[in-house]
């Protein structure tokens, strides 16, 4: 690991961390703390995806939905009207949306082969995208004077690498120039993710071999065709699946390449000082 002990970390001059774990533990709730103590630089993952690999898809995407309705489409042919996503940090609908949800039309939803095709465009951008870390850790320091740097990652990060190969080209690059921490949670932030992932189903990151089964296994428990998937029903169906399929990666990329911390600890930083004692307590305990 970069920093191998809490002295290690307390003394570095440049200290470099790579937050990762489900959605909604706190990765960018961090992030946005130090960010805001203007002594970090903050790396957003997938906003990096949703502006530098996959911003024209989902312009596109926009402008195909526009062109559905007359008036629009007659101001986008004469260039009278310009399309743009608007995605920021803390609001990455644009990128979410564009993924999409498989299933019957009528309801929202994409045929589940076009769903594969933009899983797999998400697929290669988020591998660029973590790879274009080590490039922005010195951009941060040449062009800014950030000695300090973060990386919020996706919460699918765990399925673009393989947790359990030590030699994984994209986890070993990150782990020469970062901290990976696992923000982990236990069974009660997993049961409220569920509730809230209930109340507001969004497009989500699967693997690929993960997603195919669970397509074919929803369809033969319910009963129902391919085009009559309700969009939303099968990923609500899927999520808690997912969490508990995400959780041993998770848990296996800390272990080969990284430190855990509680999120119940995460919850209780509100400074940069109390961000640095938690990764000190946590190198400290597991060494």
């Amino acid at each position: 690991m970069l920093y191998t002990s809490k002295k290690d970390w307390r003394a570095a001059e440049r200290k470099k961390v790579m937050l990762f774990g489900m959605s909604g533990l706190g990765k960018t709730y961090l992030s946005n703390i130090l960010r805001d103590s203007g002594d970090w630089f903050h790396y957003s993952v997938d906003y990096r995806i949703g502006t530098r690999y996959m911003g024209e898809h989902i312009v596109d995407n926009f402008k195909k939905e526009a062109m559905r309705n007359p008036f629009l489409a007659d101001l986008l042919r004469s260039d009278s009207i310009y399309i743009a996503s608007n995605l920021r940090f803390n609001n990455l609908s644009p990128l979410s949306t564009y993924l999409g949800k498989p299933g019957d039309p009528a309801k929202g939803g994409i045929p589940f082969e076009e769903y594969l095709r933009r899983q797999r465009l998400h697929r290669e951008a988020e591998i660029s995208a973590m790879k274009d870390t080590a490039h922005f850790i010195e951009r941060a320091k040449e062009l800014y004077g950030y000695n300090n740097f973060v990386c919020d990652t996706s919460g699918s990060v765990v399925e673009v690498v393989d947790p359990l190969d030590r030699d994984d080209p994209v986890m070993s690059l990150l782990s020469e120039h970062l901290l990976p921490v696992w923000i982990k949670g236990d069974e009660s932030h997993v049961e409220e993710l569920v509730k809230r992932f209930s109340r507001s189903p969004k497009p989500m990151y699967y693997q690929e071999d993960f997603l195919k089964d669970l397509w074919t296994n929803y369809q033969q428990e319910k009963q129902v065709a391919p085009d009559k998937v309700d969009p939303d029903e099968f990923i609500r169906w899927g999520f808690r699946k997912l969490l508990d399929h995400r959780l041993p990666r998770y848990r296996a990329m800390a272990d080969n390449w990284g430190i855990t911390v509680s999120a119940h600890d995460v919850a209780e930083v509100r400074t940069k000082d109390d961000f640095e004692d938690l990764i000190a307590n946590a190198l400290e305990k597991q060494a």
